[in-house]
């Protein structure tokens, strides 16, 4: 009954949060303050982590061709393929869910441990479209951070291949223009914006209805990253099923 109760409260939080919008002068500066906290703060570890990735992908693809019958741009074709389909979207999604997640649901606890909550509801704001909104807005970016992750993947790859001795560039830059199906792109991006809406609202919902003190937010902020991360992946395979299924 528990999830349950969880669930409903969830999607009532969701139509709360377009309800009563707060003043636009007032949600600009908040826009623009999630806009550098949780997306352009995020570019540096998705950069560190797409490049690397991209490198292990290419060495292993490249190790475990060891048939000479099997031509070596296979190495690029795989890379750009795992890249752009799942590691991109998902991984780095999952990835988020620590890093950006935690971030909302302990700022969010904090405000309703310190009844910064409680003001913002006496004074008549909705605080829920106040604090959610402004994410969810930001959040929008999120295929930005997806596509940088996607091109330092594949150049990750390339480096991986070409320092290491594992191909020729002419090789792998031929992989990656093979049999290129342009609905992948698409598919990817709806998925990173339905990923960007949970990473949005989840960590929100579990920050705004935490109870408790100082050791209930790590606790929220721990429990959010599970159930995004749950969710995520249970998304993950229901997309993939419905669009290239």
């Amino acid at each position: 009954m528990k999830y349950l109760h969880n669930i409903g409260a969830y999607f009532i939080m969701i139509k709360d949060v377009f309800r009563k919008p707060t003043k636009w002068s007032v949600m600009k500066p908040l826009i623009l303050k999630d806009i550098d906290d949780l997306i352009i703060g995020s570019l540096g570890i998705v950069a560190f982590i797409a490049f690397f990735v991209g490198g292990v992908v290419a060495i292993q693809t490249s190790l475990n061709i060891s048939d000479p019958l099997i031509p070596k741009y296979l190495v690029g074709f795989a890379t750009r393929q795992s890249i752009i389909l799942e590691f991109a979207p998902t991984f780095i999604s999952i990835i988020m869910a620590g890093k950006v997640g935690s971030f909302i649901t302990s700022s969010i606890g904090t405000m309703r441990v310190t009844e910064q909550i409680d003001a913002l509801e006496v004074m008549g704001i909705n605080a829920i479209n106040y604090l959610v909104f402004p994410k969810f807005i930001a959040l929008t970016l999120y295929p930005f951070v997806i596509s940088i992750a996607m091109f330092l993947g594949v150049l990750g790859g390339m480096a991986a291949c070409v320092y290491g001795g594992y191909g020729t560039l002419e090789d792998y830059i031929q992989g990656i223009q093979t049999d290129f199906i342009p609905f992948h792109i698409y598919y990817a991006f709806f998925k990173t914006l339905v990923f960007a809406f949970v990473l949005a609202t989840i960590p929100s919902f579990y920050g705004y209805f935490m109870k408790g003190g100082a050791l209930e937010v790590g606790k929220a902020s721990t429990t959010s990253f599970v159930w995004t991360s749950v969710v995520i992946i249970l998304l993950n395979f229901l997309l993939t099923s419905l669009l290239l299924g």
